[in-house]
């Protein structure tokens, strides 16, 4: 079940929005028409799912309706048509003491600018969500303070936050939304405020915490390197509407339309691409099993020089050459062991593009990628490795070779 699903929502502002949801979900209307009528169509059928222990960024330029999206997930805005589920159960349809009882032990939220109480200590802001829940002192302070030690922390309990930078301020936020041990976060342009430095210190922080609490998160920004950065998956919005949901590799290798395509043009690549999403299958491989002679057979069909060695399992035991096999051969020798070599250089398929350029430098090989468990699952020649730094988003290899 998804931790989160929205399903044809539409936020209207303005006198007669719900006839205003019914045409423009019927194609009757446009946003324009609707401005002129003095309604606002904010966001306009957005449907998404976001999956537990996901972090699902909605990125858009500002007037794009992604703060309102945002603000319909927690209820504090009620669509103007459609359905809003955590966990299975329509807040739309809920009490408001129902959804006062969902916010408090289901979501919590950090946001753009801290919203921390200027005259309560770290702790105290840390401990907040934990009070409105009817925690008792104790236990309040002992899980804020463990939340305070998350983000490092530890010895500012007792500050106000005044006597905090802006960075540490929002490390409060982040901290009181752990504090109150919520399975959803949801974060609102919460590093825009920052300076790059510490933006990019807090976009770590927030991963590093991820990888260890799981949680499930949506993440509103404008900053499309940040969202590709972060995000398991992105919602790219336009106008109130969401024009295309993918990977941060979808999205940058195949835009759905020419706006998603400009947005990407200028993002570098080799930070967002992957050895896994360039890796080609080799164009021969040697089972360990089988001696010079097929080494020597599949180096001449092939036209290549050197031959990755591969056991059953497809784990990596190696790599051959052309004039060793070729010398092997002449001397009758029915092993591959004795030219093999084992101490071969390999990536993972997370390793990002731009950490690839130096080793591919210094090996003439293609670089091998491997899984944890050491099982050959492609190669990236150089010249692939090149061709993905330079082929821009969504134009074709022929399109390359005209421009």
């Amino acid at each position: 079940m998804p931790a989160i699903e929205a399903e044809g929502i539409f936020k209207v502002f303005g006198k007669g929005s719900t006839s205003a949801a019914s045409r423009l979900r019927d194609g009757t209307t446009s946003r324009d028409a609707l401005r002129t009528e003095g309604l606002t169509a904010a966001v306009i059928d957005a449907s998404f799912t976001v999956e537990p222990g996901e972090i699902f960024v909605i990125m858009g330029l500002s007037g794009s309706g992604k703060s309102t999206v945002l603000r319909t997930v927690n209820g504090l805005l009620e669509p103007t048509a459609g359905a809003m589920r955590i966990d299975g159960d329509d807040i739309t349809k809920m009490s408001r003491k129902q959804l006062r009882a969902v916010r408090r032990e289901k979501i919590s939220m950090v946001f753009q600018h801290f919203a921390l109480f200027p005259h309560r200590t770290v702790g105290e802001n840390a401990a907040y969500g934990l009070e409105v829940q009817g925690l008792n002192r104790s236990d309040r302070e002992k899980q804020a303070a463990e939340a305070l030690h998350m983000v490092g922390l530890d010895d500012w309990g007792g500050s106000l936050p005044g006597q905090l930078s802006g960075g540490m301020r929002q490390r409060v936020g982040l901290a009181r939304a752990l504090a109150a041990g919520t399975d959803i976060m949801l974060m609102d342009e919460a590093f825009s405020a920052l300076d790059p430095l510490i933006r990019r210190e807090m976009q770590d922080q927030l991963v590093e915490l991820q990888n260890r609490l799981d949680k499930t998160i949506l993440f509103i920004t404008h900053d499309l390197n940040e969202a590709m950065r972060l995000g398991d998956k992105i919602a790219m919005m336009r106008d109130g509407e969401i024009v295309q949901i993918g990977t941060a590799e979808q999205i940058l290798n195949d835009p759905a339309n020419d706006y998603v395509a400009q947005f990407v043009q200028d993002v570098d690549r080799t930070r967002i691409l992957t050895a896994a999403s360039v890796m080609e299958l080799p164009v021969a491989v040697l089972g360990s099993e089988l001696g010079p002679r097929v080494a020597h057979k599949l180096m001449r069909e092939n036209q290549v020089s050197s031959l990755f060695v591969v056991g059953r399992d497809k784990s990596l035991r190696g790599l051959v050459y052309e004039s060793e096999v070729a010398s092997a051969v002449r001397e009758r020798s029915d092993k591959i062991d004795k030219i093999l070599h084992r101490d071969v250089f390999t990536v993972g398929p997370d390793t990002l593009l731009a950490d690839l350029f130096i080793d591919s430098a210094k090996h003439t090989t293609p670089l091998p990628v491997v899984d944890d468990v050491g099982r050959l699952l492609g190669v990236i020649p150089r010249v692939t490795l090149l061709n993905a730094l330079g082929n821009p988003a969504g134009q074709t290899e022929s399109e390359t070779e005209t421009t």
